[in-house]
């Protein structure tokens, strides 16, 4: 399917006088995209300082989940004071597997009262 539209730029037919521009109006000017420049660069600058706190390193969706994870469990454990089947019920898991994901992230369970 072709198309014979085209698209072209408006052209302005209106004349116009070549003149140079004042001294004045040029350092105006030339003020002005100083200014934007300086903006810019302390804008650029606020960005990196920003980053430098944290370290450039790649993101791991599956560390993520799993840092995730372990503070959900530890979480279900306190508030269930270490009630693996409270807080197995409170996670919506069986509790096997939330057993299984207490060995699996060496999570401690000394912290809490242990009770099956």
């Amino acid at each position: 399917m072709s198309s014979a539209l085209s698209w072209e730029p408006e052209r302005d037919t209106t004349p116009r006088e070549d003149h140079a521009q004042t001294p004045e109006v040029a350092v105006h000017s030339l003020l002005n995209i100083r200014d934007a420049a300086m903006t810019l660069l302390k804008e650029l600058d606020s960005l990196t300082k920003g980053q430098q706190g944290r370290p450039n390193r790649r993101l791991d969706l599956h560390e993520e989940v799993q840092r995730y994870e372990i503070d959900l469990i530890r979480g279900a454990l306190k508030r269930t004071r270490g009630n693996q089947r409270r807080a197995a019920k409170l996670l919506g898991v069986k509790v096997s597997t939330l057993n299984c994901k207490i060995k699996r992230f060496g999570i401690s369970l000394t912290e809490h009262e242990v009770m099956m």
